[in-house]
């Protein structure tokens, strides 16, 4: 089960307490470098797909600078974080006094992360500003994601880019840049990560230790597309069973269609099935879309429209379904249904 309240996924390290990070070597190396020259930027936009290491280096980064304050001594690599250094120590407990860590927060009264990063949460940046400004020392906030910040969040966080406090560094986070205030990204230095190569995803699953079945291995890490949060959900909450079903249900018909659809919807309808559902949904998007653009690359054009529509119908259902809490195993098979038709 995730942990829900930190929306840590099962069988992964928290970003804050990683001491490895595969694949990034370039990243680091540029950062590292940047900061050094004492000419970096004030905010970096690190940028990739979900589970690749992002928030993992924008820590290990925010280690380096706490630990060589003064970029024109500080090393040319970033070093693996030392778990006994105070400043390690530190950053892990939530005690560092020099950075503010902004993701979604825990909604009181369902014990459950919110939806979104709200301006309250980001207010919480220019008080953390306000209390430190005499002590001299860098202070870095890390945003996390910048996709979940809501309107008037993205706004406020946008006036504090806009006139930085001195030795302030921010490290803002997307899955999908594209989708950010055109503001917010010129602001930032873009910094691209890749999906994590087969090799680094080898040595990343290593290190967590993850389990999957040698039948099943070549699959999953085929669906992971080089993200170990998806290499997670595929193994820890069923995934890779929801994809197959999902798969011999568009080549059932019948009956055996029915009882697909139902068995999905019931996977996805269950007690602590919110990763699941989550990980399903964001898997119909991209099938929809990929459907959509084979059947236009076809010349089809007429049923690639009727796939483009139909995912912006399912999404607007989908977000309904959620405002009004509505019945999610009826709302999985109506969407089933609608795909099928």
């Amino acid at each position: 089960m995730s942990d829900e309240r930190a929306g840590l996924l099962d069988g992964a390290i928290a970003p804050v307490s990683n001491v490895r990070l595969f694949g990034h070597e370039d990243a680091e190396e540029f950062l590292a470098r940047s900061y050094r020259s004492g000419k970096g930027h004030h905010a970096v936009l690190i940028e990739g797909p979900e589970g690749i290491g992002k928030a993992t280096l924008a820590f290990r980064f925010a280690n380096h600078i706490l630990r060589h304050p003064e970029p024109a001594t500080a090393p040319e690599v970033i070093a693996d974080p030392d778990p006994q250094h105070p400043v390690t120590r530190q950053l892990a407990s939530g005690a560092s006094h020099n950075l503010l860590h902004l993701a979604r927060p825990v909604d009181e009264k369902t014990g459950r992360v919110r939806t979104a990063i709200t301006v309250d949460e980001v207010r919480k940046a220019g008080h953390f500003f306000s209390q430190t400004s005499g002590t001299g020392n860098w202070r870095i906030v890390i945003i996390d994601p910048a996709d979940d910040l809501n309107r008037n969040a993205a706004n406020a966080i946008l006036k504090i880019l806009e006139e930085p406090p001195k030795r302030a560094m921010f490290l803002v986070l997307s899955h999908a840049p594209g989708k950010l205030l055109p503001t917010i990204r010129s602001r930032c230095l873009p910094l691209k990560l890749q999906e994590l190569s087969p090799p680094a995803m080898d040595q990343a699953l290593g290190q967590l230790g993850l389990s999957i079945p040698a039948e099943k291995r070549e699959t999953v890490l085929s669906l992971a597309k080089g993200s170990v949060a998806r290499a997670l959900k595929l193994v820890n909450y069923g995934g890779a069973d929801i994809l197959e079903a999902f798969e011999q249900m568009l080549a059932a018909s019948g009956p055996a269609q029915r009882r697909m659809m139902f068995k999905i919807a019931d996977a996805l309808s269950g007690k602590d099935s919110e990763v699941a559902f989550g990980f399903f949904t964001e898997h119909l998007g991209d099938h929809l879309a990929e459907t959509a653009r084979t059947l236009a690359m076809a010349g089809d054009l007429g049923a690639a429209e009727h796939y483009a529509r139909l995912s912006s119908v399912i999404n607007q259902q989908l977000g309904v379904a959620s405002a009004y809490n509505l019945d999610r195993k009826q709302t999985i098979l109506d969407v089933l249904a609608a795909i099928v038709r």
